[in-house]
């Protein structure tokens, strides 16, 4: 049969580009846009308001500290109940707390405590959102074309934050990053507003279970039993850290005293969100059988921007930097989601989400609160120097494990036994540069 004009007009979506899926892509991509505008505009508006580099930790780290608090319960409570709902009430206090940080600062001087009790509003919103949306994420999508619907994914999030950090960086050196900071309430409000039409009938009703403690107790013993699993936490429970306080506290302060104000500083962050935009784009087509070991490998140049802002370098090579660490983090990114994917099982994923994103956060608050004392101790160059340092004695442990070597790719995931291997068919088998 001859193709009509319609039907040629609308090529048919990928089988794993479920409705589900592009809702998920979609408001992800809102979100990001948003909220890397925001990062930028926080720290400057705390800046502005006459505050100096450990004013803007502790505002970072009262983000970061009711993740810590609240993320497990988040967890739970998302495996408990329906996963969109948990979601489009997290956006909704996201909204309201970034609403009323907007208007203290367009109104005039807004005080420390202000802006940090509305950033925990924010934080805590995060905390619960984080555990449902990648639990709804890995359930949304099956087969062998897994690892390409994330990296999807990645690179629409990824992008929108290459623009978001170029673009918010701008505003905020234009308009003030109180409009900023509008822009990214309006994103949440856009965001729970998509989220809302998720469908999640194709997950199994839960079981009645022995109460919140229980879930917990369950994830926890789903977590600490698989040792690539908790070994790349406690990695990245250092490494964020230390990439979070010199990308949150120190950024600025090298921006304003070196590199010409927010705008270079947003600049440097698009090129890092160009940078991943391009390294899901290689994960499209790259499918490394040894997954973990792959990615790890690529974790080893999230130290290059911290050495770059200690030496300081001009803007055109801590962009270049910033470029290239995109693009190997991503793919990080990309094939532990994938490993996650296959390996834990569907009724468990947000609590186990839920310990992975409590490990990574966990030393972040402290980190960022302790950066203004660090660098007034030891100097802001010796203070980036051993967060670059700290990043690379992590990753070179976490290559000790075995399970982080050894694990390989698999077509099927695991639904409540173990996944089955892998089929060993060409597509299964392709891979680029030699990690695989």
């Amino acid at each position: 049969m001859t193709p009509t004009a319609t039907s040629r007009r609308r090529p048919r979506r990928p089988a794993w580009a479920d409705r589900n899926y592009s809702l998920l892509t979609a408001s992800a991509f809102v979100t990001n846009l948003g909220s890397q505008g925001a990062l930028i505009a926080a720290a400057f508006a705390v800046l502005d308001a006459g505050g100096d580099g450990g004013d803007v930790g502790l505002v970072a780290a009262a983000r970061t500290l009711p993740l810590v608090l609240f993320l497990l319960v988040g967890g739970a409570v998302a495996d408990r109940l329906p996963r969109h709902r948990v979601m489009v009430a997290a956006n909704a206090l996201n909204c309201l707390s970034q609403a009323a940080f907007a208007a203290l600062v367009l109104a005039g001087e807004p005080q420390l405590w202000q802006m940090m009790l509305l950033t925990a509003l924010g934080g805590t919103g995060q905390a619960f959102f984080s555990p449902a949306a990648e639990g709804m994420l890995l359930s949304s999508v099956e087969g062998e074309q897994a690892g390409r619907a994330f990296a999807m994914f990645r690179m629409a999030m990824q992008g929108a934050a290459l623009g978001g950090a170029a673009l918010g960086g701008a505003l905020v050196a234009v308009a003030g990053p109180g409009w900023v900071l509008a822009a990214d309430a309006a994103a949440f409000a856009v965001a729970g507003a998509l989220r809302a039409f998720l469908d999640v009938s194709h997950i199994p009703p839960r079981a009645p279970g022995g109460g919140l403690l229980a879930d917990l107790r369950e994830g926890w013993q789903e977590f600490i039993g698989r040792p690539w699993l908790w070994g790349i936490v406690v990695q990245f429970s250092i490494a964020n850290a230390v990439v979070g306080a010199a990308d949150a506290v120190y950024g600025p302060l090298v921006a304003r005293d070196h590199l010409g104000g927010p705008g270079p500083w947003g600049l440097a962050l698009g090129f890092f969100g160009a940078g991943t935009v391009v390294g899901a784009l290689l994960m499209t087509r790259w499918k490394p059988r040894r997954l973990l070991l792959a990615g790890t490998l690529c974790v080893f140049p999230l130290a290059l921007p911290s050495a770059a802002l200690a030496v300081p370098v001009p803007v055109w090579a801590l962009c270049t930097v910033m470029l290239v660490t995109g693009v190997t983090l991503e793919v990080f990114g990309v094939s532990w989601m994938t490993a996650l994917h296959q390996e834990i099982p569907e009724h468990k994923l947000s609590r186990v989400s839920a310990y992975d994103w409590f490990g990574s956060v966990a030393l972040m608050p402290p980190a960022m609160a302790l950066a203004g004392p660090a660098e007034g101790t030891f100097g802001r160059t010796n203070a980036l120097w051993g967060c670059s340092a700290l990043v690379v004695v992590v990753t070179a442990a976490v290559l000790c494990v075995p399970d982080v070597r050894d694990l390989r790719r698999r077509t099927k995931r695991v639904s409540g036994g173990e996944p089955e291997a892998e089929n060993g068919s060409a597509d299964a088998e392709r891979s680029v540069g030699g990690l695989g």
